[in-house]
């Protein structure tokens, strides 16, 4: 058994259709692939031309042959019958035997018989007529059908990786609608501590906002960027829970002195360790985001140090900011309105499922923080990680 890289493309079409959650939601939940990269493509017509040439194995029935190489002309282009950008997903997966296992597994083949059990059965279509030719050819996914092949798609996607992926934002027009804003969403660490479908199940909570995905990265949050990422909520901390110190003062030494002690003396001693308080809450939500404990670590340290991932979205158009909010839900799922992200998939303050900017300037500070604020110019994760890979093999 090999530990190997895969990749799944999440196709034009799913994407425009909000299949996306769902799709991901099957892919993250096989208990041996992990999640390790995820970019936005807008393919030149350069990638498609080498692409039809690689994509079929030479054992493929010629029908089918043929029909993917006219899905991909057809698809795939900048230049395209429907006249929208072609926006992919792109999702690196690693596991022993991924690439078939997540060809047969879990993507699966296509099939004229109505199954769900994989990605293709349940968000792809196949028709063949009665004469056997095939009438309609939408593949929810694309991925690599053979293992001898793999390593020529990796070396493509790699190639083109930078120049054909990133950020896709300002594609659309919108028909004209005012106020098209772009706001950062981000999945936290506990969607992600065990193979599930749960981060495909939240995505697929936001979808109803009808808003379009035109940026997406894993990221592992190190200290220094958790630090960076929630600085804002330290001194935040420090006049809101400033109350919550008075009150277990009070409680704490209501009768420990032979005199007494009053509110207004919990109020002084609130006043005194209010900022204390407040960096101690402050450090457990960098420790949640990032898996580890900044007191832990020397100053040297905390701009490497990471155990915990995230995956990090752009959702674009009008009025993207309140829309995703109101998806999103209260910060306390227990006050949470149902059906919301927070409502369904949150714990407790912390634990909520996930975070969105609450303003166009806070997603501007947050989209630098991750890396989702412009295109990279010469290399990105998806690069760097397939070309060791390919180096190491």
């Amino acid at each position: 058994m090999s530990r190997e890289l895969a990749y799944a493309l999440i196709t034009p079409y799913s994407l425009y259709k909000s299949r996306t959650g769902g799709i991901i939601g099957r892919l993250l939940a096989h208990p041996s692939l992990e999640l390790v990269a995820a970019r936005m493509f807008l393919f030149s017509d350069e990638f498609v031309d080498e692409y039809q040439k690689i994509i079929c194995p030479k054992a493929m029935d010629p029908g089918i042959r043929e029909a993917w190489h006219e899905y991909i002309d057809e698809s795939l282009r900048r230049d395209n019958p429907w006249g929208t950008p072609p926006r992919c997903m792109l999702l690196m997966l690693r596991g022993e035997n991924a690439v078939r296992t997540l060809k047969e597994d879990v993507i699966g083949s296509f099939t004229e018989q109505p199954v769900g059990d994989t990605v293709r059965g349940t968000f792809g279509d196949f028709i063949r007529d009665r004469e056997g030719a095939i009438r309609h050819f939408e593949p929810a996914v694309i991925t690599c059908p053979d293992p001898a092949l793999n390593d020529q798609h990796l070396e493509l996607l790699a190639r083109h990786a930078v120049a054909d992926g990133g950020i896709l934002e300002g594609l659309y027009q919108y028909g004209g609608a005012p106020n098209v804003e772009c706001s950062l969403v981000m999945l936290k660490p506990d969607n992600f501590y065990k193979p599930s479908r749960r981060p495909g199940n939240i995505i697929d909570t936001f979808s109803l906002t009808d808003l379009r995905i035109v940026g997406v990265k894993l990221f592992n949050m190190t200290v220094a960027k958790g630090r960076e990422f929630y600085g804002p909520l330290e001194e935040i901390f420090a006049n809101k829970l400033k109350f919550l110190v008075a009150k277990t003062a009070m409680k704490a030494l209501d009768g420990a002195f032979e005199f007494e002690f009053t509110e207004d003396d919990a109020d002084v001693l609130a006043d005194h360790l209010a900022q204390r308080n407040a960096t101690c809450e402050f450090n457990k939500i960098v420790e949640y985001m990032t898996g580890v404990d900044p007191n832990s670590i020397g100053e040297s340290e905390k701009k490497t140090a990471t155990n915990a991932k995230c995956l990090a979205m752009l959702y674009e158009g009008p009025d993207a900011i309140s829309k995703v909010r109101n998806v999103l839900g209260s910060t306390d799922p227990s006050k949470a309105e149902p059906g919301t992200v927070r409502s369904d998939f949150g714990r407790d303050l912390m634990r909520n499922g996930a975070h969105a900017s609450d303003s166009p300037e806070n997603a501007i500070r947050e989209r630098g923080i991750v890396g989702l604020l412009e295109s990279e110019t010469d290399t990105c994760d998806v690069t760097a990680l397939i070309n060791a890979y390919l180096n190491d093999r």
